[in-house]
């Protein structure tokens, strides 16, 4: 028999196969980001605002769309709403592939953004697996979006040089190809539909969530996280290019400053996870990023300090990549999380796009030190913003099936799951045939609350 607390085939496949094709798509997304800004002098059209806005358009539609095509999961089915937003990707690719001016390079990145797939796959992910499982898919999908980033920072300059960004495009629609294939002829067919209030946004629920205070400061804290990462990228090569090291061997600075950040990031997220003190490790991570566009600013065509703030910006961008989520799944209520991350991720696609529109006329218009000086003044701002973000105790969420004689006193229901030991919120879904709770891992007790749900099932 397979044992419960391990992935089976049916899991495994399904994890492998969503993990590769969001990480090729995602990897179709970063590919250009350390090398436009250097070979997009090659359009006649090119300035640096073109380079930013061309880096940071698919943001646009990324965030206009990545909740809605969830919706349309619900409506449509998964998988057709996969296969259409990959179909987009490849379009948008093709069009970049074959433009011959920065204005069409956006115009393909526009649609790029369009194919906004993560809402479909993520709850294909959750159709896919079962309660207890669920956790390690999403981990092993979100390994293949940040693999997929490393990727990109080694592969572009290597492949750019020899290819140009046009070939970059090309091998961005050749994946989103292999990728529709593996969707069509690998990726299996779950044969149940869960509640997806866990992954997908109500639409009911999102006026509420944007008025709560504590997800508002983790939304823009990602927004301003990846607006300030767009526009480094913006100025970044160029800098390095400057310094005196050729666009073909920036592969050889990003792969062992990533490499070492995760020295220093990993012993700063044990501290934070232990001493549960992930306010603190978050304006840590925000002071390791000031520090790294300060050094830039003030010391721009220096090879040794730029390899440094480098260094220095990965160690508080791959901290904050990864704390962040779980943050917001700790203050997100129950029955809520989908709703959060939809807007949390629309956030984050609305600070890509801005931090290439921003970053590419500051650029354009007031140099490389206003792009700097700008990124500070709003992490400066962001890090005033946690000021006011409480610390809550480590959350996780668990699903409960109910039946149709539990559903008849609702209230009563949930007065008497929250009275159970770590059970922090419940929410009674009557539509869903669910509850959805918020526990405290180290007190929760399982056995305990299918024994009390037993006897209210009993007494209706």
């Amino acid at each position: 028999m397979t044992q419960p607390s391990r992935l089976n085939a049916t899991e495994k496949k399904a994890a492998a196969a969503l993990a590769s094709i969001f990480g090729l798509r995602m990897l179709g997304l970063f590919l250009i980001m350390p090398v436009l800004a250097i070979y997009g002098q090659s359009y006649p059209d090119y300035t640096p605002m073109l380079v930013g806005l061309a880096i940071g358009a698919y943001g646009l539609t990324q965030a206009l769309l990545q909740i809605p095509m969830g919706w349309l999961s619900d409506r449509l089915g998964r998988k057709p709403v996969i296969l259409a937003g990959l179909a987009i990707f490849a379009l948008g690719s093709a069009v970049a592939a074959l433009a011959d001016t920065l204005a069409w390079v956006v115009v393909g990145r526009v649609l790029q953004g369009a194919g906004a797939i993560a809402g479909a796959v993520l709850a294909l992910a959750a159709d896919s697996a079962r309660q207890e499982q669920r956790p390690k898919v999403m981990a092993i999908i979100g390994m293949g979006i940040g693999l997929s980033f490393v990727l990109a920072l080694i592969i572009a300059p290597l492949l750019g040089s020899v290819a140009g960004i046009s070939g970059l495009f090309w091998l961005t629609f050749g994946l989103t190809l292999v990728s529709i294939v593996a969707v069509l002829k690998i990726l299996p067919v779950p044969t149940q539909r869960v509640p997806s209030r866990d992954i997908l946004p109500v639409p009911q629920e999102m006026k509420r969530l944007l008025s709560n205070m504590q997800l508002q400061r983790l939304n823009m804290g990602v927004f301003v996280l990846h607006l300030v990462l767009t526009a480094w990228f913006v100025t970044l090569p160029l800098q390095l290019v400057d310094a005196g090291l050729n666009a073909e061997h920036h592969s050889w600075l990003y792969l062992p400053t990533l490499l070492l950040s995760f020295a220093l990031m990993i012993p700063l997220m044990l501290w934070s996870i232990r001493k549960e003190k992930p306010v603190q490790g978050q304006r840590i991570a925000i002071v390791f990023l000031l520090l790294s566009l300060l050094v830039i600013a003030v010391n721009d065509q220096q090879l040794p300090l730029l390899v440094v703030a480098v260094w220095l910006f990965f160690v508080g961008f791959n901290f904050l990549e990864a704390s962040l989520p779980s943050m917001l799944s700790q203050h997100a209520p129950a029955g809520n999380k989908g709703s959060a991350s939809g807007i949390y991720t629309t956030f984050q696609f609305f600070g890509a796009f801005l931090g290439g529109v921003s970053g590419g006329a500051l650029l354009q218009f007031g140099g490389i030190q206003a792009v700097m000086f700008f990124c500070v003044a709003l992490l400066l701002c962001w890090f005033i913003l946690t000021l006011g973000l409480r610390h809550v105790s480590a959350t996780t969420r668990v699903t409960l099936t109910l039946s149709n004689a539990m559903l008849a006193k609702p209230a009563a229901l949930a007065d008497l799951l929250v009275q159970q030991p770590g059970i922090e919120e419940a929410v009674i879904i009557a539509q869903e045939h669910a509850a959805y709770l918020k526990i405290d891992r180290n007190h929760y007790q399982a056995k305990q609350v299918q024994s009390a749900l037993a006897r209210f099932e009993q007494e209706q």
